[in-house]
């Protein structure tokens, strides 16, 4: 059963750090080259110069990582709070005219015992690797892992009446226009009422896979070294940020696929196979497109296309073949639209290796993809509907992983609001 416990966090010292959306930053993943350098710009004590330093010839970056850490500490640029706490954590923001709040907390969760801990993607070896060596130099959580759980027991919701006229002690706009603000609850009956309901709870691991295994590595590495724990060592905590799954402020954006053709195929050749497969509509108008792809998504299983500026509904005509195609995995693994794009488009339709990223380039923002396949003649971009929450848990309730980018859980929970260091 999931276990949570408070903390003592580290968070800047507004009395010497002003500017609070100057210092902090997305998780490290989503950081591209041109952010990196952004954010290390934008201000000296930017959580990036620790969380995702740059390379520099003959300097060992997490060993600078680790002494920022500590000298930041030292001169009180970072502090720790006196008492352990849970920390509520409320984000407002838009999405397509639509205003939206998303809630939750911020507390450590135990990596003992975490049968109840779901992941549902799959992970790389070096960025485990990368964080686990920061992890080492810094030995502290910089970021939380992003987690969901059912909260049946309306924990979060229940813990609004205890902030509601208190003042938050962060309270911030970050650069995407996204309102942070940020509660201490250190009362101990607040505390221990929030423990007890949240013991019977599953734990779905929305972002940060990479950062929940390297904790567990680390932390098998000390059990190995120390040889007797007691399991209440910080090793055996890493820091999450929790929120419900029927909030109506959780949102996952879809990820959408460009491919490269293979040269010695035509694209009517291409369009033939496609509709052994599906059922095809031309849509001409962008917006329509969209707004069509969206509504069929909601009874039946419906792939988006762009070629030669022209938009395509693809419609499928029987989800029974992926009995077939992929015997393999579960049910609720086979149902999913990407996997039917995987398994049926990209893999034996066009005979790719998924695995090949230099023939399939990823991305959430449906633009950008557009743009590119206009400038590449062999190239086609597919789109996707979100896959829901629902389909998450109970595809990693399996056991089964979902396929490689498949969500991206929007917004983003901010590096630098609070850190577990740890004892």
């Amino acid at each position: 059963m999931a276990k949570i416990r408070p903390f003592q966090a580290v968070t800047y010292n507004q009395e010497k750090i002003k500017d609070l959306p100057g210092v902090v930053c997305p998780p490290y993943d989503i950081i591209s080259t041109q952010k990196q350098s952004y954010y290390h710009s934008l201000h000296p004590h930017n959580l990036i110069h620790i969380l995702l330093g740059k390379d520099v010839t003959g300097e060992d970056k997490y060993e600078r990582a680790g002494n920022y850490f500590k000298d930041w500490l030292k001169n009180k640029i970072l502090i720790q709070d006196e008492r352990p706490a849970i920390y509520f954590y409320s984000q407002q923001y838009n999405l397509k005219g639509e205003k939206r709040t998303r809630s939750g907390f911020i507390a450590l969760l135990s990596l003992e015992g975490n049968s109840s801990v779901f992941g549902h993607e799959h992970t790389r070896l070096e960025p485990k690797e990368d964080r686990l060596r920061l992890l080492k130099a810094t030995l502290a959580n910089l970021s939380p892992v992003f987690v969901i759980f059912p909260d049946k027991k309306r924990i979060i919701r229940n813990t609004l009446q205890y902030i509601k006229d208190k003042r938050p002690f962060i309270d911030i706009t970050d650069d995407e226009k996204i309102f942070h603000q940020l509660w201490r609850l250190d009362s101990p009956d607040i505390l221990a009422t929030i423990q007890d309901k949240m013991s019977g709870e599953n734990i779905f691991i929305a972002d940060g896979h990479h950062r929940f295994e390297v904790a567990c590595a680390y932390r098998d590495e000390m059990k190995k070294k120390l040889g007797r724990t007691t399991g209440e060592e910080s090793f055996n905590y890493i820091l999450a940020y929790f929120t419900y799954a029927d909030s109506s402020g959780l949102t996952i954006l879809p990820i959408h696929r460009m491919v490269e053709l293979p040269r010695d195929l035509t694209l009517d050749s291409f369009r033939s196979s496609l509709l052994d497969y599906f059922d095809s509509e031309e849509v001409k108008d962008k917006a329509r497109f969209f707004f069509l792809m969206e509504k069929a998504g909601q009874a039946e299983h419906v792939l988006g296309m762009y070629k030669d500026k022209k938009y395509v509904l693809l419609r499928l005509k029987n989800i029974k073949i992926l009995d077939k195609i992929i015997a393999d995995r579960p049910k609720e693994y086979r149902s999913l639209d990407i996997s039917i794009l995987n398994y049926i488009v990209l893999k034996k339709i066009l005979g790719l290796d998924l695995e090949n990223k230099e023939t399939i380039c990823f991305s959430p923002h449906r633009e950008e993809l557009i743009e590119k396949v206009d400038n590449n003649t062999l190239s086609v971009a597919f789109f996707l509907n979100p896959v829901r929450i629902q389909q998450i848990m109970a595809v990693a309730l399996t056991g089964e992983k979902m396929p490689p980018k498949t969500t991206y859980f929007y917004p983003k929970v901010l590096s630098g609001l609070v850190i577990n260091k740890f004892s």
